[in-house]
């Protein structure tokens, strides 16, 4: 058989490219240089801690761009591979707009994530967030309740917490006692304690009966039972404490004890710009009635298991499989070497068979009795009638 006429190629023809994997390199002489970021800065708006501690994460050499260690005050482009523990990290270089919850913080509850003693912490009870961690602005004693702020932005809890933005926090006191005139007035002006000088920025009497009165006080430090010691000075012990105001967010009235508010967008915006931060320019996304009703309906928090925190986490620790008693589960049914079952092996090597259990829901037929009628068929009552 004749082979089919082959087209000629016209010669004058512009050739075609040929297709390969290879991408043109961006960038020439003539190019502007990429924006560069602090790889630390970039880690704290992930949510995955403040700056100091992505400091310190860097220096413990688990943090690498484009294969090779990253050093402290490196900077990245967003074309660099950065990878914490050989796991890719998404780095925020066009800033998203964090998270922010409310949470009312009842009496017998921790604010840490590590407690030896295995007491109830807020951290158990947080909702799982895709980018970051949840990070809890100032703290409170296990036996103080009220406002608790959570937020996965590294710079807005700085904002807050820092000593050096003198934040004001507000207080209802109940005390076993009364202050005097000159007892508020010395209150404002000083007092000596074990760490330093301490002072209320205002304190005001709100009533109270009988023994116990209320007191509101505003301070702008947050040393560790400020509150308390200031008027255990004058040797009136507080019965109860409450925080229901932090900077600008207020505790509202329909925030119960022991539920969340998640705050609405508009609200978290209102905060960055009194913190003084890049609001991102991303247009945020509209949601409907009914979603809205969702985001911003108090809810009661559900007891889960948290994550580890990086620094905390071992980078050579394996997944492992874990029950309850934080022991590994059985791979296989031979491993449970149930005494009787038939996993148990004996001293021969064989399997040994157990008894099998009655099947108690088996329907049993009685026995006939021949004595007795037997009863007939419907079809035989009716043979023979016309």
């Amino acid at each position: 058989m004749a082979r089919p006429f082959k087209q000629q190629r016209d010669p004058q023809a512009i050739p075609r490219r040929p297709k390969t994997n290879f991408t043109k390199l961006e960038g020439g002489s003539d190019a502007p240089p990429e924006p560069t970021q602090r790889l630390h800065k970039l880690l704290a708006l992930a949510g995955l801690g403040s700056r100091r501690d992505m400091e310190e994460l860097i220096a413990t050499g688990r943090i690498t761009i484009n294969g090779e260690t990253a050093k402290v005050g490196a900077a990245v482009t967003q074309h660099d591979v950065v990878r914490l523990d050989s796991r890719p990290l998404r780095l925020p270089f066009e800033a998203e707009l964090p998270q922010v919850l409310i949470y009312h913080k009842p009496e017998g509850e921790i604010v840490s994530q590590d407690d030896p003693e295995g007491r109830a912490s807020v951290f158990d009870k947080l909702p799982r967030i895709k980018q970051g961690k949840w990070i809890a602005i100032g703290r409170l004693d296990m036996n103080t309740s009220g406002l608790l702020i959570f937020t996965n932005s590294g710079e807005l809890a700085n904002r807050f917490m820092h000593p050096r933005y003198e934040v004001e926090r507000e207080y209802a006191v109940r005390i076993l006692g009364e202050l005097t005139e000159g007892q508020m007035l010395q209150l404002t002006q000083g007092i000596e304690l074990e760490d330093g000088i301490a002072s209320f920025n205002s304190i005001h009497p709100t009533g109270g009966e009988g023994a116990n009165k209320w007191y509101q006080v505003t301070i702008k430090e947050g040393r560790n039972r400020e509150v308390r010691r200031l008027f255990e000075a004058f040797h009136l012990p507080v019965s109860r404490l409450m925080r229901v105001r932090f900077g600008p967010v207020n505790l509202p009235p329909r925030v119960k004890r022991g539920t969340m508010l998640k705050l609405e967008p508009k609200q978290v915006v209102d905060l960055l710009e009194w913190a003084g931060l890049p609001v991102p320019k991303t247009p945020m996304k509209q949601l409907s009635q009914r979603e809205k009703d969702k985001a911003t309906a108090v809810f009661v928090p559900k007891l889960r298991k948290q994550r580890v925190s990086v620094l905390d986490r071992d980078p050579n620790q394996r997944n492992v499989s874990q029950g309850d008693s934080g022991q590994r589960k059985p791979q296989n049914k031979t491993e449970n070497n149930v005494p009787g079952s038939r996993t148990d092996i004996g001293s021969q090597g064989m399997y040994k068979k157990s008894a099998p259990k009655p099947n108690t829901k088996r329907r049993v037929r009685q026995n006939s009795d021949l004595s007795a009628p037997r009863m007939q068929h419907k079809s035989d009552r009716n043979r023979g009638r016309g």
